[in-house]
């Protein structure tokens, strides 16, 4: 007796408005996974992402950069004034990348700063972080800003900023799929030894982007 044929469904990728998120930090942040993790969890959910990674002296904490973009987008490229979502890990590279933002991103910082070497060695200043907030405010839609680094120690990982700032993103509802889809990515991608701490601070990350307290809107956004 033949055995039935299975019914193979031609799956077309999902479509979605254009999306351009742009993800700055520094070395040891975990800026690059947490590009991955967006990547894949779109890629999970039928859509076609396109991820692009500058690793620069990532080991040195140099300045780290990395994009994902979706939609009926044919490059990774994020030129000044497309980004988005601007994904910030530390306070001044934020500052730095606000020339990809347009009137409308939503710009989320970590506002925890990792001072550079010439201000530890004396040969300049850090700016001061309430100063940069502002300036960013005033240029974009929406700025959600929290310390990303106590909520991580919070979760008992210092190391988990990249999962805090991610459930902050998810909560934001900018994303085309659904926090489980990110989440089943996280979990999937996770050594079992630090997942409790990841989900938890994942979990922190939404509740700071449900605190009114750490938005600021532009008027009329």
């Amino acid at each position: 007796m033949k055995e039935p044929q299975q019914k193979t469904e031609n799956r077309k990728p999902k479509t979605a408005s254009n999306l351009r998120i742009f993800l700055t930090g520094v070395g040891g942040q975990g800026t690059l996974l947490a590009s991955r993790l967006l990547g894949e969890a779109a890629l999970a959910a039928g859509f076609e992402p396109l991820v692009s990674e500058t690793h620069g002296m990532a080991q040195r904490g140099g300045i780290v950069i990395s994009t994902v973009v979706l939609g009926d987008l044919r490059s990774p490229i994020i030129s000044p004034g497309e980004a988005d979502v601007l994904l910030g890990f530390e306070a001044l590279e934020t500052f730095r990348a606000l020339d990809r933002c347009h009137s409308g991103s939503l710009v989320i910082a970590n506002t925890a700063a990792i001072v550079p070497y010439p201000v530890a060695i004396g040969k300049g200043r850090y700016p001061e972080v309430e100063t940069l907030l502002k300036l960013m405010a005033e240029r974009v839609g929406a700025v959600l800003a929290f310390n990303a680094g106590a909520q991580a120690r919070q979760a008992g990982s210092p190391l988990a900023v990249n999962m805090v700032l991610l459930g902050a993103l998810a909560a934001s509802d900018r994303l085309p799929f659904s926090d489980e889809d990110l989440l089943a990515t996280i979990r999937s991608r996770t050594n079992p030894k630090f997942l409790e701490a990841n989900l938890c601070a994942f979990q922190l990350g939404v509740e700071a982007a449900r605190d009114p307290r750490h938005w600021c809107r532009h008027p009329g956004a």
